[in-house]
């Protein structure tokens, strides 16, 4: 999400809306992005308070699992986005406590840095979420898709194999396998 994109001919938000909050984000006035999200009733809000207190450096307010799994991973790639650095670095140290409420969090990471070509970050965050949460078949298979797009075939299918000892009828880990084996 780009708020000023070229292509987008309707920049006008309405006041005290999401938009208007995460605006507000992107000029650096948590305190409004707070009270804005304080002011609405909706999962995103409640998420945009756990946001902004962990963007300010003091968490007050401690996000949901749910709230961690639907808008984490967005807003980090929105922040990655619009280059606001000292906020990726905010999000990223607090993911230890954030790992405490959803411990998939730093898959999530993962998957965003990988997205955005970062990927020395993405690795470092796969291997932590290994530690976590080592029988997750959907984070073997990002890392086969990792070492796949690194043209590392043989890490790619170990971890592949690791995939489908979880769930063998895992159907992308299946089909890349069957493309690896042509390539090795």
């Amino acid at each position: 999400m780009f708020f000023f994109d070229d292509k987008v001919t309707n920049s006008t938000f309405k006041a005290r809306s999401i938009e208007h909050a995460y605006l507000a984000i992107l000029n650096d006035d948590l305190e409004t992005a707070n009270a804005i999200f304080e002011s609405l009733d909706s999962p995103r809000a409640h998420w945009g308070r756990a946001l902004t207190s962990i963007l300010s450096g003091c968490i007050e307010y401690y996000p949901t699992y749910f709230e961690i799994r639907n808008f984490y991973e967005i807003d980090l790639d929105f922040i990655i986005k619009n280059q606001k650095l000292d906020y990726i670095e905010k999000l990223l140290n607090s993911l230890e406590i954030l790992s405490q409420y959803n411990q998939e969090v730093y898959k999530y990471t993962a998957r965003v840095m990988y997205e955005n070509k970062m990927y020395n970050s993405a690795l470092e965050y796969m291997e932590k979420s290994k530690d976590l949460l080592f029988k997750d078949p959907e984070l073997h298979f990002m890392a086969a898709k990792f070492y796949y797009s690194m043209q590392n075939f043989e890490q790619a299918n170990y971890c592949l194999e690791e995939c489908l000892k979880i769930i063998p009828s895992y159907f992308p880990a299946i089909k890349m396998k069957e493309d690896i084996a042509i390539k090795l």
